[in-house]
């Protein structure tokens, strides 16, 4: 043996081995039973190790490879070679994701794992964090209306723990009414209540989408096995003939491809539509299903979804091809801009970019709120406080401000409701209506722009 570690993620008495016969064991140490041999490496092996934070545990051999194998599943995960030769170290660090490797010829520093925290954020400003296997919550509106909201300051928030979670959450979400609580990862789901956290259903999945009416879902169970259920029962498959990437919910369940996605109704699971778009990330449905942002590695794209259209289509029988509708969707504008995370208030789509800043985006203009000074994650929008909450790493939450009459105005004149959106004037703050003026004058609305504006320079 050369070397070992202990377990220290939970209450599980724990240890694993590794030694010359090229084999890595994970032994109870009360028992003094092996419970699970790792078998891969080409050599012997030189260092183990569990990490602290992740479901992850580590192994390093002569033969210049890392394997990273989850810790519940005993799955490989992954390999690495730098080819610096043998390897005599692994460093973690306890509250992040890095980890140093020694080798023969220098050191490699790697970060695995993901940055952004498992949270979620339902309507009401509800906030269910996992942090590791334990389920925390907070609530935003704890705070009372007396206290004076500081836009990019810390929220002075009480945790209060929920319970612990039989697997470890890669994902957390909840449906469009907030009443349950989707946990994913170790290949399985569990569906819980979100006020008691009781176990509602659960089962085999790599990945879970809500719907947006919060009945149906979808599961990946793997591969390009897709089930849609309605009412926590199955209700039909999806026919996939190509390799599937990812699932994502919303008015439509959308399959990601290698460079596109395809998007199938939820009643049964029929075609609707294949857009190609290199390396999609994600795909955000607006509460109405009217519109979706699909976010590629350089840009997004919002497309105007048509509901009538496509219903009519299905309603007539007509065959539909391996393209799908070409009626269902339109292309509303591109923007240039990696996103990392994002969500719709209405018709706008708030969202943050490679750069850290804070952007929202109406009708194709797009408009920077604010600068983030550290990697913060979109949670949610509260329209009674015209705020907008996001978390870091730390699960520590902040808030900033946009005035939902300030939207509410922009996406009127996008419906040609000018004499609507010019009612709105007197709920926003003089200093945002220069702003408005030029957003009027971009749209080919110069002499209302010239009304509203209050910079003599600028009019």
């Amino acid at each position: 043996v050369n070397c070992v570690d202990y377990f220290t993620g939970g209450d599980r008495p724990f240890l694993i081995s590794g030694a010359d016969d090229r084999l890595i064991k994970v032994w109870d140490y009360q028992t003094k039973h092996c419970v699970h041999t790792l078998e891969g490496h080409a050599h012997n092996i030189s260092a183990v190790a569990y990490h602290p934070e992740l479901p992850v545990i580590l192994s390093a051999s002569e033969d210049g490879c890392i394997k990273m194998w989850h810790s519940t599943t005993y799955r490989l995960e992954n390999t690495l070679n730098y080819g610096m030769e043998r390897i005599w170290a692994i460093g973690v660090m306890k509250g992040g994701n890095s980890v140093a490797f020694g080798f023969d010829e220098g050191v490699a520093v790697v970060k695995i794992g993901r940055e952004e925290p498992v949270a979620s954020m339902d309507s009401s400003g509800k906030i269910i964090w996992a942090r590791h296997n334990e389920i925390q919550t907070v609530n935003v509106k704890s705070l009372g209306a007396e206290f004076e909201l500081v836009d990019g300051e810390r929220l002075p928030l009480a945790v209060k723990d929920l319970g612990a979670c039989d697997l470890y959450p890669q994902s957390l979400k909840h449906n469009p009414n907030g009443r349950f609580v989707t946990v994913c990862g170790d290949g399985e789901y569990v569906v819980y209540t979100a006020l008691a956290w009781r176990n509602k259903s659960f089962g085999s999945a790599m990945e879970f989408a809500w719907s947006s009416d919060s009945n149906d879902y979808a599961i990946r169970e793997g591969g390009a096995r897709i089930k849609i259920h309605k009412n926590f029962q199955e209700k039909c498959s999806l026919k996939i003939e190509y390799t599937v990437e990812g699932i994502h919910g919303g008015a439509l369940v959308g399959v990601r491809g290698a460079d596109f996605v395809c998007f199938y109704d939820w009643d049964e699971g029929r075609l609707v539509r294949r857009i190609d778009v290199g390396a999609v990330r994600e795909v955000i449905w607006s509460d109405n299903g009217e519109l979706v942002a699909i976010a590629g590695d350089a840009s997004f794209y919002i497309l105007q979804y048509n509901r009538a259209a496509v219903e009519a289509s299905f309603a007539s029988g007509a065959e539909v091809d391996d393209d799908g509708l070409e009626d269902a969707f339109e292309l509303v504008v591109e923007v240039p801009e990696k996103i990392r995370t994002g969500l719709w208030v209405g018709d706008c789509f708030i969202y943050n970019n490679a750069a850290w800043r804070l952007n929202y985006c109406v009708g194709g203009e797009v408009t920077t709120l604010f600068h983030l000074d550290k990697p913060m994650y979109l949670l949610g929008y509260l329209a009674a406080q015209s705020r907008v909450y996001l978390i870091d790493r730390e699960f520590n939450i902040v808030s900033y401000t946009l005035l939902l009459s300030l939207i509410e105005f922009k996406t009127l004149v996008m419906r040609d409701q000018l004499g609507e959106a010019l009612g709105l004037l007197a709920q926003i703050p003089p200093e945002q209506r220069n702003g408005l003026a030029r957003f009027l004058e971009a749209k080919g609305l110069v002499q209302e722009a010239l009304e509203i504006a209050t910079d003599q320079d600028y009019r």
